[in-house]
């Protein structure tokens, strides 16, 4: 079941990189299909106006990402933290949610939870390694269903297509299950014979010892220098994005009328027409760094962030260099000096 949820992820992620590659390329020939996955790509300002609206919803349900996210990424963050604790600490502890382990290891009244016997120091690290890729996930989509409603001021006639829509509820379902994918049908266990139990038995039957809360949190302090790495790539990425999108959203408060649109300034903006698209993959690529840069679904990951912002990013440039007669010029797509 792992490894099958593990390929199915890595397939996805190169099934949706693939297209974007394919349609990137510069050849004439290939035109018609650019065009047709630009059309899906499209929204807000770079969808024309006077386009049809079938098969389109409103911007504003950008929300329904971040707040499926927020859900989906508390839900795994929880679990498997939970799962980590009883059975892959890299440290011993004393021995407590005793029942809990009893149903688990079979009957057994004397497992002392170090970690599961059968599961090698590497394995129980890497687990770790994966909570703190879940906390830095759940710090980024809480922060973005923040902005979405508060900073963000869609326009009410300010539509995507209904393809977008749907791949951001996939990349938003896919893209927290890629950061724990690996101890998922364990973790998914678990959690599974701990509800059983707790059917079963009743909380009032269930004997919890006592635990700490240090142990909780002192497996995190013992990761290697590339996870505080990425965390540190990871929120100077976020600083950015965060006074990018807070720039754009005072853009929106200025305009004199629904339909005008102005040209940002400030931050990242200094140097590229989409710098809350550059603080996304600087982002993705701190959590790249913080996982150690081994593990292949998540470069995939990566490849595909990389690639549909890239894409996305152009067509915006482009849009501007339409729009307005006196766009900077000093500035590129997304990628500063080069693209």
């Amino acid at each position: 079941m792992e490894m099958g949820l593990v390929t199915l992820l890595r397939v996805a992620w190169i099934a949706g990189t693939l297209p974007i590659l394919v349609a990137s390329i510069p050849c004439s020939k290939l035109n018609w299909f650019h065009d047709s996955l630009l059309g899906f790509a499209r929204r807000g300002k770079t969808m024309q106006q006077s386009s049809s609206r079938k098969f389109t919803v409103p911007q504003k349900f950008f929300c329904h990402f971040y707040a499926l996210a927020v859900i989906w990424t508390t839900f795994l963050l929880l679990a498997t933290w939970l799962y980590a604790y009883n059975m892959a600490l890299l440290v011993s502890q004393p021995l407590h949610f005793s029942s809990i382990t009893s149903y688990l290891m079979g009957g057994s009244h004397s497992f002392w939870l170090h970690g599961s016997p059968s599961m090698k120091i590497e394995q129980r690290y890497r687990c770790w390694v994966s909570i703190f890729l879940l906390l830095l996930m759940e710090a980024q989509v809480l922060r973005r269903l923040y902005e979405t409603i508060y900073v963000f001021k869609y326009s009410p006639s300010a539509r995507m297509h209904i393809f977008g829509y749907f791949t951001g509820l996939f990349f938003y379902t896919a893209a927290p299950l890629s950061l724990c994918c690996n101890y998922m049908s364990e973790v998914f266990l678990f959690a599974s014979n701990l509800i059983q139990e707790l059917i079963v038995k009743g909380k009032d039957r269930m004997q919890f010892g006592e635990y700490s809360w240090w142990g909780f949190v002192s497996p995190l302090l013992k990761l290697k220098w590339h996870a505080w790495l990425g965390a540190a790539i990871f929120l100077w990425g976020s600083v950015h994005q965060h006074r990018c999108h807070a720039i754009l959203g005072l853009v929106r408060d200025n305009l004199e009328q629904i339909e005008d649109y102005i040209i940002p300034y400030g931050d990242w903006f200094k140097y590229v027409s989409s710098p809350h698209y550059l603080a996304e993959i600087v982002i993705y690529g701190g959590l790249l760094v913080a996982g150690g840069c081994s593990d292949i679904t998540l470069w995939l990951l990566f490849g595909f962030v990389v690639a549909n912002l890239v894409f996305a990013a152009a067509e915006t440039h482009r849009w501007y260099l339409r729009k307005f007669d006196n766009y900077p010029r000093e500035r590129f797509a997304i990628i500063p000096s080069f693209y």
